[in-house]
C-alpha cells in the first residue's frame, strides 16, 4: 500500500499522524478483502481549508471532519470484482488501486475528541476508518446503511486496538 501525506495549517496533533494512518487504513484494506496493493492520498488540513473544499465540492459552507473523494464506483460496497477489467483504476507505474482522497480537519479532529470525550488519537483514527469505507463504496444515507457502516467502523477500530 502507498500511503501519500501531506500536512498544512496550524494545529499539531499529539501522535504520530502517518503511523497511525498506516495502521487504519492497512485494517481497512484487510478487513474489507481488498485483493490489490492500493495508493490512498491523506490531507490533514484545518477548518478553514476544510470549509474551502465542502463548499466547492458539496455545496456546504461549513467546516467538516473529514471529506472522502473515492475514485471507484462499486455495485455494491468493497465488491472488487468488477476491477478485473477496469485498468484505468491502477496506477499505470505502480500498478496500484488508486481508491482515493481522505481530507480530515486536525482543527475538528481535536475539537470533536473533546466534545466526545475520547483521545485525538481515536476520533483520528475513526476518521479514517469512516473514509477509507467511503472510498469501499459504504454510505450513511439511510438507517440500514449506516448501521452496516457503523458496524464496519467497530471492527476495524477492534482490529487497530484504538478503544472508544
Amino acid at each position: 500500500m502507498s500511503l501519500y501525506i501531506e500536512e498544512e495549517g496550524g494545529a499539531v496533533l499529539p501522535f504520530d499522524t502517518k503511523e497511525v494512518a498506516v495502521r487504519v487504513t492497512d485494517a481497512a484494506l484487510e478487513c474489507e478483502g481488498c485483493p490489490y496493493e492500493a495508493e490512498i492520498n491523506l490531507l490533514l488540513t484545518s477548518d478553514e481549508e476544510i470549509r474551502r473544499m465542502n463548499r466547492e465540492h458539496r455545496q456546504i459552507d461549513r467546516a467538516t471532519d473529514v471529506l472522502s473523494f473515492p475514485m471507484l464506483e462499486y455495485e455494491s460496497p468493497a465488491d472488487f470484482s468488477f476491477l478485473e477489467d477496469a485498468d484505468d483504476a491502477f496506477d499505470p507505474e505502480s500498478g496500484q488501486l488508486i481508491l482515493g482522497d481522505i481530507v480530515i480537519s486536525k482543527d475538528k479532529v481535536l475539537a470533536q475528541a473533546e466534545e466526545y470525550g475520547h483521545s485525538p488519537l481515536r476520533e483520528y483514527a475513526f476518521l479514517i476508518a469512516h473514509s477509507m469505507l467511503h472510498l469501499f463504496g459504504y454510505d450513511h444515507m439511510e438507517d440500514e446503511e449506516r448501521e452496516v457502516m457503523e458496524e464496519r467502523q467497530r471492527i476495524i477500530m477492534e482490529r487497530v486496538a484504538i478503544p472508544r
